[in-house]
């Protein structure tokens, strides 16, 4: 008889874990010991689920039907595993003006873009191709980073990404890129506004090391047009 009851205490537990209805809604804190929270969070998007996290602390709130939250949470376990301390990651864009105009700013396309170049020629036969600038910055895995410079005539090249994830198979996620140019002009009464050109993108996905085309974007006309070419590369 003793032997039964304890049977029958054991089973009392697994009855309720078992009865726990899977559409009710729960709230769960998760704290990461080797994952990056935001980019944790981002690959959660599917998962049916409502997400807040903190960096500073690690953590990730989860919300939603328990069944999801659950799923998201086994998911979690899976990405929190030491191989995803965060990384750095170098990113460079290439500002690179095709004209058919003689007389345009710039500089001799470094040799590294040649090949590039040259394949961009063979879709856009502009008569010339210069290095307008390059901007380069550096990200943490899954965090946000942005650089500018300054040009002649008070021009500002731009450069920044929302989140910048390293993914499998050395493959590497930008969010929310944007890179481009702003021209002054005058606005009269000593005033100066500025045209933006460049290109917003939602996603972007490079391989490590590769040099991609990200966009094109017309310049004083269909006579110029800027090429951005980027490059990303993990910090080991």
């Amino acid at each position: 008889m003793k032997q039964l009851f304890l049977c029958l205490a054991c089973a009392v537990p697994l009855l309720a874990q078992n009865s726990q209805d899977p559409n009710e809604r729960i709230q769960k804190l998760i704290t990461l010991k080797y994952a990056d929270p935001q980019s944790v969070q981002n690959l959660l998007s599917d998962f049916g689920v409502e997400r807040r996290w903190d960096q500073n602390l690690k953590v990730i709130a989860l919300s939603g039907r328990r069944a999801n939250v659950m799923t998201a949470e086994d998911a979690i376990k899976q990405l929190d595993v030491p191989s995803a301390v965060h990384k750095d990651i170098d990113l460079t864009v290439y500002f690179v003006v095709g004209s058919d105009q003689s007389n345009v700013t710039g500089s001799a396309i470094p040799s590294d873009l040649q090949s590039t170049v040259a394949t961009l020629k063979t879709t856009f036969p502009f008569k010339t191709y210069t290095l307008l600038d390059a901007l380069s910055l550096r990200s943490r895995s899954g965090a946000s980073a942005d650089t500018s410079g300054v040009l002649s005539g008070n021009r500002i090249t731009q450069f920044r990404v929302r989140a910048a994830t390293l993914e499998p198979n050395s493959m590497i996620r930008l969010d929310m890129l944007r890179a481009g140019l702003r021209t002054p002009v005058s606005a009269g009464e000593g005033k100066t506004s500025y045209i933006d050109t460049g290109i917003n993108t939602d996603v972007v996905d490079v391989k490590e090391g590769q040099k991609l085309v990200v966009g094109r974007s017309s310049v004083d006309g269909p006579d110029k047009a800027l090429f951005l070419v980027l490059i990303a590369r993990v910090v080991e």
